[in-house]
């Protein structure tokens, strides 16, 4: 009896500690989309609750990215490209790593009328007017390829129209709305950064140091339930779907399953790492020391930026 009425002494502490602590919202850096299910399943699931932690997501608008949210404090934890999240510590304010997803770099060159992107000098490719294009920058500086960035907002209308010769696109998005419009894809009119010596992971989840050092074990109990989101999500993707389906509908968002279902596939993918074949959640030291000194070498860093400074300590 002593047992049971202590087991529920303890438990009703734990419900007041987690009632007590703040809420976290969470802002991933798109609208909403299968790239990130793991954290619409969490709380779909209730991980989140599971694990004692307040979380609410909300997601960024046309006129506030999530960078402005984590920067004003309207969100505690966003999702941020690694390259990104350089650019961000390099301007001062420090960043913390708390769970990283991508394992490979997503992004891609998609060329028209079945040219080699190498071989388009000076031509204009569409780049994202948000950012995420700092490696297709480096690569064009490197192979001196001097393209006309053209800037886009979130669809590929512009090439599909014929205003681009080749546009940017993400394996997992744009990648498979060209081919829903008829673009035809071959090994040569899209060059895939991941194979040319760019393989630079991407999404991760980021917080600022001062509000990490502040929510350690909140911050690490938020970042196992996204996991945990996201491996329910590997185990049971159609229901998984399901849920992305809720937040897409929600938002307003124009597209369909048949998208969502790739594109979740595709990022499921891009979460096993190469070389361990193993799905990580972890960020690698040898691509943050890649991604720096591509950055710095372009210089769109001022100074390297470390992996120690990345991680929590």
């Amino acid at each position: 009896m002593l047992h049971k009425i202590v087991h529920t002494l303890l438990f009703a502490a734990f419900v007041l500690t987690a009632n007590a602590q703040e809420t976290i919202v969470f802002t991933p850096q798109w609208t909403a989309q299968a790239q990130f299910t793991g954290y619409y399943v969490a709380e779909a699931k209730g991980f989140y609750r599971e694990a004692g932690v307040k979380v609410k997501i909300e997601h960024p608008t046309p006129t506030i990215s999530a960078m402005e949210r984590l920067r004003t404090k309207r969100s505690q934890a966003i999702t941020l490209q690694l390259c990104q999240a350089l650019e961000i510590v390099d301007g001062g304010t420090p960043l913390v790593n708390i769970l990283q997803t991508s394992m490979n770099n997503a992004m891609v060159i998609v060329s028209r009328r079945d040219k080699d992107p190498l071989t388009q000098k000076g031509e204009r490719v569409g780049i994202w007017s948000v950012g995420f294009g700092q490696l297709a920058m480096c690569m064009s500086n490197k192979d001196h390829l001097n393209y006309q960035w053209v800037m886009f907002a979130q669809n590929v209308n512009l090439f599909i129209a014929g205003a681009l010769d080749a546009t940017l696109a993400m394996s997992y998005n744009e990648y498979y709305q060209l081919m829903q419009a008829g673009v035809k894809m071959t090994k040569k009119n899209v060059y895939r950064f991941c194979d040319h010596g760019y393989n630079v992971q991407e999404d991760g989840v980021y917080m600022t140091r001062e509000y990490y050092e502040q929510h350690r074990d909140q911050a690490r109990r938020f970042a196992q339930a996204s996991r945990k989101g996201w491996e329910w999500a590997v185990a049971h993707p159609e229901e998984a779907l399901d849920i992305v389906m809720q937040y897409v509908n929600k938002n307003q968002i124009a597209t369909n399953r048949v998208i969502q279902r790739l594109m979740l596939k595709e990022v499921l993918r891009l979460q096993i790492d190469r070389e361990s074949k193993k799905r990580e959640f972890r960020l690698r030291p040898d691509m943050v020391k890649k991604a720096s000194s591509l950055m710095l070498e372009n210089r769109m860093l001022n100074r390297e930026v470390t992996y120690q400074e990345l991680i929590e300590q």
